[in-house]
């Protein structure tokens, strides 16, 4: 028997080690996968620190660590850094269309190629496309795939889901030999860019860890909010280098 749509279980995965701070463990929350999710009750969740991946739920909680921080951008105030103007314009020959989630071979074939580069040995290589379609798709969510290309060639796909007050950043992958553009921070500029167009007030860019090269890029998209007990307050990032710039949508020609 499904549950009730009023009450929604959570369920808590073993100790594993953790993937972005050596010696240390990771503890999942996952929502119950039974249950009826949808965009309304995802977004729900989202706010309060819930990620997706495929059509499961989930909240990294470990019980002796809270270096992961749900990091969302408030767009309206986004200044872009001087390196991101940079990036920004760098990619200026490319072209972005905005596709519907459903599977497609050339999406496939990139997706394979960047994580057997990126993420070699690590459990996400030699992927099939059932794994990668697990991974991407989601039967409750609504879903966006990006594409980025130059004349006809495909260079990068960001994983898009639409809420109802922002946009969530699922996942970005792009051709390895692509990377000196910085597809990654270009994916997040534009969906900073399509929220300001749509009048959204937040990006969702997942966790950021200090301590983790992997998420450092995150840090520089400012101002930042993370959730801190319950709370989105503003994150302290006066570390980081930070330059001046004017506001994405009038600093796109």
């Amino acid at each position: 028997m499904r549950p009730q749509a009023s009450t929604l279980h959570f369920y808590a995965t073993p100790p594993d080690p953790c993937p972005y701070l050596p010696g240390r463990k990771m503890v999942s929350v996952f929502a119950d996968p039974r249950a009826d999710m949808d965009v309304a009750l995802y977004g729900r969740l989202a706010r309060h620190g819930f990620r997706r991946s495929g059509r499961h739920v989930y909240r990294h909680q470990c019980p002796d660590c809270r270096a992961c921080v749900p990091l969302r951008v408030p767009v309206e105030g986004f200044r872009p850094n001087r390196n991101q103007r940079r990036v920004w314009r760098r990619n200026g020959d490319l072209s972005v269309h905005v596709t519907k989630a459903m599977p497609r071979e050339e999406h496939f074939e990139l997706y394979r190629r960047y994580v057997d580069t990126r993420h070699p040995g690590g459990g996400m290589d030699d992927p099939s496309p059932t794994d990668y379609w697990r991974f991407i798709d989601s039967d409750w969510s609504d879903t966006d795939l990006v594409e980025f290309r130059q004349d006809e060639r495909l260079m990068c796909v960001a994983v898009v889901d639409r809420l109802s007050d922002g946009l969530s950043a699922v996942y970005t992958f792009f051709d390895p030999e692509d990377a000196a553009r910085s597809p990654g921070t270009l994916a997040v500029l534009w969906q900073i860019h399509e929220a300001q167009r749509l009048g959204l007030p937040y990006v969702y860019l997942g966790y950021w860890i200090a301590g983790s090269e992997k998420m450092a890029y995150k840090g520089n998209f400012r101002p930042a909010q993370g959730l801190r007990d319950g709370v989105w307050v503003g994150l302290d990032l006066k570390a980081l280098p930070q330059g001046r710039g004017k506001i994405l949508n009038e600093w796109t020609g």
